[in-house]
């Protein structure tokens, strides 16, 4: 019962002075929400790459034409990358599941009536349908015989679908790619925005691969090549094989830099959190910096306090308080202004996450963790920048503070 009185009387004293009060959690309550926005941003960014990674196939490389960069969209414009490639990996490389080339155009323009938009041309193989588990929702896929002939076909994505035809069934209709006319065959399953926010994967068409080199694209290049291992164990070792292929087929010694680049789900997740944990470390800093200005301003109007209110503690320690009881309720008080900081920083912190993920393309996941985090800091905070007012205070001669 003393406890609770003590700390009672140190409450009651925070809500006789509120503007101070509010000034002393200020600090604490920034912090806080800064932490809480920075876990919740950094957990969004994980969902985000697991949901990439998934996105990309647990199994699958990329080998992209071009050199230099890890990860990052292909260039349609590199020529570094032929048919002959894909047809040396598949032959070289033990424990390969599916060796499919790709060829591209970023922005091609799309036409059917009087709609027109800008959207991503993929030349691709039957096997590219197995090889991203990216299948014909409506219609069919591209086929051998589409390959074959050269067929003037295509599969839309749900985005072209629905800008081009709106509600009408797209199946059996025309439209013109660059001023190729194609017959729509189907429509790809809908998957979405990409990993980490970017573009749309369904704002574009796949048509057979010889089509789109030789009646669209006109070239005798590709852009990529999707391969896809047996087993996943040996992707490291077989990434290290397909650089060799592609050395030696394209004649490229040390000092020379590879005109190709090979993704993988791990370099994926490697290039993506490395740059999360950048930025993480800096805001975790920032909000570690705002925690501490935040205990500074908490010590120094404590302090204050204690000037203020002598002729108080000379009157309780007169009629029998103890210097522990003075103690006490000074750190009470400095942990009821972080308890409340921390309970405010959070509920703010938590309402900025979800209007972040709502209106940005970061995405945010609320959790529990920065919560028991905000507790253990605010305790720190208050326990460390609270013990010298409580000490000075305590330490007051009830005689001297009296007159």
């Amino acid at each position: 019962m003393r406890v609770l009185r003590i700390a009672g009387e140190g409450i009651g004293s925070l809500a006789a002075n509120k503007l101070r009060t509010f000034f002393m959690m200020a600090g604490t309550i920034v912090g806080i929400a800064a932490l809480t926005v920075i876990m919740a941003i950094g957990k969004g960014t994980e969902k985000r790459v697991l949901q990439r990674v998934e996105q990309f196939g647990p199994q699958a490389m990329m080998v992209v034409a071009g050199g230099g960069k890890a990860v990052g969209p292909p260039d349609s414009s590199v020529t570094t990358l032929t048919l002959d490639d894909a047809r040396a990996i598949r032959e070289e490389v033990p424990d390969l599941q599916y060796v499919t080339p790709q060829a591209w155009e970023s922005a091609a323009t799309l036409k059917h009536g009087a709609n027109q938009i800008q959207a991503m041309i993929w030349g691709v193989e039957p096997q590219w349908h197995e090889a991203w588990k990216w299948y014909a929702a409506e219609g069919d896929g591209i086929t051998d015989e589409d390959n074959a002939t050269l067929a003037r076909v295509c599969l839309i994505g749900t985005s072209v679908k629905r800008d081009l035809f709106g509600q009408t069934d797209p199946i059996g209709q025309s439209l013109y790619v660059n001023k190729v006319s194609l017959t729509v065959k189907g429509v790809l399953e809908r998957r979405g925005t990409s990993g980490m926010g970017g573009g749309d994967f369904d704002n574009r068409i796949i048509v057979p691969l010889t089509t789109a080199m030789r009646r669209m694209l006109n070239v005798d290049h590709i852009g990529g090549i999707r391969v896809v291992t047996k087993n996943a164990a040996l992707m490291a070792e077989q990434a290290e094989q397909i650089t060799q292929v592609l050395r030696e087929r394209h004649r490229i010694r040390p000092p020379l830099e590879d005109d190709f680049r090979i993704s993988t789900p791990t370099a994926i997740a490697k290039v993506v959190r490395g740059t999360s944990g950048t930025l993480s470390i800096l805001l975790v800093a920032l909000a570690s910096l705002s925690l501490l200005v935040g205990g500074v301003v908490l010590m120094n109007i404590l302090l204050i306090s204690v000037a203020e209110r002598t002729k108080e503690i000379g009157l309780r320690r007169a009629v029998g308080a103890t210097r522990r009881d003075i103690f006490a309720q000074f750190l009470t008080e400095s942990l009821s202004v972080t308890f409340l900081g921390m309970l405010l920083g959070s509920v703010l912190g938590g309402g900025v996450s979800l209007a972040v993920g709502r209106l940005t393309p970061l995405a945010t996941v609320v959790s529990w963790e920065p919560f028991a985090l905000a507790l253990v800091f605010a305790l720190l905070v208050g326990v460390f920048f609270g013990v010298q007012p409580a000490r000075r205070a305590a330490r007051l001669q009830p005689v001297e503070a009296l007159r």
